[in-house]
């Protein structure tokens, strides 16, 4: 194909087409009598940004240098499709794009993630956005040079979007946000079908990856100056299964936890239907597993949660949040709520105020549910009228808000540990950090503690973040 023997195997094959890519970047930036820039922007969740440090990664190597913004020679849209509107906000930031780009021709725009697994959109793409330069989806990230560099060599809209692979590719370059703190991709896809969801279509099914490769990866990022791992996945809970040598999430945490030199473990996102006792049992004897679980609840309606998928009622969540504060007592829990899924009733919606008054979560993600073509719900009948959704909605938001105030204030007094992540976006005097807990702290201190653990005095609760004074 491109009149030389390529390497066969993955990852040495998309190295040699970085190679290749390098070689054309070069050139075009001889051209233009500049270097070339480059930026990956990120729609969506945690698996995303971590997909955008391995786009960032691959584009450093092949010569570009990243810059934040749309103002660039390059830009990658990594994006969302969990929400319609998602996909809207898309388009509209595209059509934006194709004036800039034919202002400047050799502008290259590529759009990846989610969005692009829908058959639909690709389509749409290519009747209404010809000038889009490249397309793909989220099963072949890793061969972002390849595609590439049959864009370079061919002038031509590239295309390349799978349906599903078993295929994980180790060993590609990442270009991290953040030098103290990163993702880790422990599994990929979801299994679960909830009925509002379209994850399962879009990531395929799952698939973990071998223990051994994750202990290598995080190996690594802490010998390259890493103190926190967020272990990623989208039931981090099922992680495993499908290993010809099962290992379960809790026993990999274990593995995980023996590294020296990480300090700080996260994980997201944990499904309570497979929540298991071993997993508490191990957190509550950990010295790093942060002592914070998202565990999303999106209904306290048993019913409604039957006719969404998620194979859990009210009461078996509300035992888990029970045994989770038994293990843990300073557990934070935060978590994801639906409002308005299509036959809500004013009953199903008490059953969720009543779940937020026992567990009172430190923090909430609600959402106002959104119909999702190509799910199971979005064909329901019953969908629930604006008017009465919007007022629900505001009824939670309060109820929420109000609890997470005060939860959030129970460690006033308290010497806590805090992972210093940035200087302060308002006063360049403080430094903001993040406690095991995730919830934010600001106070006085200079960019060198960035990176850091310190111990830090909370003095004062200012709602959703504290103020202190390190110790």
């Amino acid at each position: 194909m491109y009149g030389e023997i390529i390497p066969r195997t993955e990852p040495e094959r998309q190295y040699y087409f970085m190679e290749k890519c390098k070689e054309k970047v070069a050139e075009l930036s001889r051209e233009l009598g500049r270097p070339l820039t480059a930026s990956p922007i990120t729609f969506g969740c945690q698996m995303n940004a971590r997909d955008s440090e391995k786009l960032a990664g691959i584009l450093e190597t092949i010569g570009y240098q990243l810059v934040e913004g749309e103002d660039a020679d390059f830009v990658i849209y990594n994006t969302c499709t969990v929400r319609e509107n998602a996909n809207l906000r898309v388009y509209g930031r595209l059509g934006v794009l194709g004036g800039i780009k034919k202002k400047h021709p050799h502008m290259l725009i590529a759009l990846c993630g989610c969005m692009m697994q829908e058959n639909e959109v690709v389509e749409k793409l290519k009747k209404s956005y010809r000038f889009v330069d490249l397309i793909f989806g989220t099963h072949n990230i890793y061969k972002f040079a390849e595609l590439i560099y049959q864009r370079l060599t061919s002038g031509k809209m590239v295309i390349d979007v799978w349906k599903d692979t078993s295929k994980i590719v180790e060993d590609l370059p990442v270009e991290r946000k953040y030098p103290f703190k990163s993702g880790v991709n422990i599994m990929f896809g979801c299994n679960n079908f909830c009925s509002y969801c379209i994850v399962p279509y879009v990531r395929g099914r799952e698939r973990s990856r071998e223990p051994k490769d994750i202990i290598r990866e995080i190996e690594k990022l802490v010998a390259d100056g890493v103190v926190e791992v967020m272990l990623l996945g989208q039931n981090v809970n099922s992680y495993g299964k499908n290993l010809e040598q099962p290992l379960t999430f809790a026993q990999l945490l274990q593995e995980v936890e023996k590294i020296e030199g990480l300090e700080r473990i996260r994980f997201m996102t944990s499904h309570p239907k497979d929540l298991s006792d071993e997993l508490i049992d191990v957190m509550a004897h950990s010295k790093k597993i942060c002592k914070h679980m998202h565990l999303p609840l999106q209904s306290g309606s048993s019913r409604l949660l039957k006719i969404m998928n998620r194979h859990y009622n009210k009461e078996q969540y509300l035992t888990l949040v029970e045994k989770l504060r038994a293990a843990i007592p300073d557990i934070s829990l935060t978590t994801d709520i639906i409002v308005g899924f299509p036959g809500e009733t004013e009953e199903d919606f008490e059953e969720t105020m009543d779940v937020v008054r026992k567990v009172r979560y430190d923090s909430a993600f609600t959402f106002i549910y959104s119909k999702r073509t190509g799910t199971p719900a979005a064909k329901m009948d019953n969908q629930v009228p604006e008017t009465i959704v919007k007022q629900r909605f505001d009824r939670l938001l309060k109820e929420v808000q109000e609890i997470s105030r005060e939860e959030s204030a129970r460690l006033t007094g308290q010497t806590q540990p805090v992972l210093v992540e940035e200087v302060n976006d308002h006063d360049a005097s403080l430094v903001t950090g993040r406690l095991s807990n995730n919830l934010l702290v600001h106070f006085p201190g200079s960019p060198d503690l960035i990176g850091k653990i310190v111990n830090v005095y909370l003095a004062e609760c200012k709602g959703f973040y504290y103020m202190g004074d390190m110790r």
